[in-house]
């Protein structure tokens, strides 16, 4: 589509060139007001396939919450998304694609810059397995385990267990932290050629926005 009215604009200034080479009356009101509805059907259209492309990658952060334990201080996190047609066709050949989870604790203070305190990843690492005929994911480079389709797979994703992201040292007991959290699909994990694909494509532009919260720190 887009190079299709990129042909369009060329040829719509290739008129007006033309108009002016064989000594015609330039009359640049007139190639204007040709011009003008052009670019704006244009500039509409490429805006409404960006607002449609933008909704469809979208990725809701349904659950964020920090909690106390025994061992330190673990993240619950939950998303929503619908994995498009060219990411699904990916998988489905074999290609791996890695899913990550962040987790920022940041300790305000006085000053312009928020004290960096803690920072947390989970990367589920989702193929298909082409010979055996089925979905393989993994968490964190750890074990992989398999699944009949990619929905039960992507649940590693979309609902993630409670991981540990920092002992009970690493924050201050009754301190109050800004905690952001988000997920995106890791194109610095893809094979070179999908990497490159993944640049010009912005079906493979899946990311939540930050999800802010305060959190006190307390002692389990």
């Amino acid at each position: 589509m887009h190079h299709n009215l990129i042909r369009l604009f060329r040829k719509c200034l290739s008129i007006g060139l033309t108009t002016q080479r064989n000594g015609r009356a330039a009359d640049l009101r007139s190639i204007s007001a040709f011009v003008q509805p052009v670019l704006v059907a244009m500039l509409s259209i490429l805006f409404c396939a960006f607002m449609t492309s933008a909704q469809a990658n979208e990725v809701e952060v349904t659950t964020a919450k920090l909690e106390a334990s025994e061992e330190g201080y673990r993240v619950m996190v939950g998303f929503a998304f619908e994995l498009n047609s060219e990411i699904r066709s990916a998988i489905n050949d074999g290609i791996s694609v890695s899913f990550t989870a962040e987790v920022e604790v940041d300790r305000p203070r006085l000053l312009w810059f928020a004290e960096k305190t803690v920072r947390s990843n989970q990367t589920v690492k989702i193929q298909y397995d082409l010979w055996r005929r089925q979905y393989t994911a993994s968490v964190n480079g750890g074990i992989k385990q398999s699944f009949p389709s990619l929905d039960e797979a992507l649940n590693l994703v979309t609902r993630p267990r409670r991981w540990l992201i920092g002992d009970k040292k690493s924050l201050s007991v009754g301190t109050v932290y800004n905690v952001a959290v988000r997920l995106r699909l890791d194109s610095t994990q893809l094979s070179k050629p999908m990497l490159i694909k993944s640049l010009s494509s912005s079906d493979w532009r899946l990311a939540s926005e930050w999800k802010r919260f305060s959190f006190k720190a307390e002692d389990k």
